[in-house]
């Protein structure tokens, strides 16, 4: 199942970045990621709602450790967001987009620093290889 909601995590993703390219021709970056975050915050309230979750925000503020990394989370999701479109901006979404999913890269080396995370000597060269990966798409 995991894998599936990666992978459509992975295709909505991509939408991202082809509706912002589009949709940023014109118009500033900052008022256009301040829109996507609004429309955003309503859609995912209507899931949760939808859902029955919408009572569980309150246990979220009541636990304060998990409050304070959702707001770190949050604050870095919209710093990416915005970085992101300002790349778009000003770059292809064939260089920008290899470049941001250096993410991934990151996510792993910092779940090995930060969450003990192991990672073996085949996951090891596989970062290897994505790093490479990136780097040859975005400079060609």
């Amino acid at each position: 199942m995991w894998l599936i909601l990666a992978l459509l995590s992975a295709v909505f993703a991509s939408l991202v970045t082809i509706f912002g390219k589009i949709g940023l021709q014109g118009i500033d970056v900052s008022a256009a990621t301040a829109l996507r975050a609004i429309i955003m915050g309503a859609f995912l309230t209507i899931v949760a709602f939808l859902r029955g979750k919408l009572g569980l925000v309150s246990s979220i503020y009541e636990n304060k450790t998990a409050f304070t990394y959702i707001i770190l989370s949050g604050v870095a999701g919209a710093l990416s967001w915005l970085f992101s479109f300002w790349a778009l901006k000003f770059g292809k979404v064939s260089q920008v987009t290899p470049v941001d999913r250096l993410s991934v890269v990151f996510a792993i080396v910092f779940a090995a620093l930060f969450l003990n995370e192991k990672l073996s000597l085949i996951g090891g060269v596989g970062v290897l290889f994505i790093t490479a990966g990136v780097i040859m798409v975005a400079m060609s």
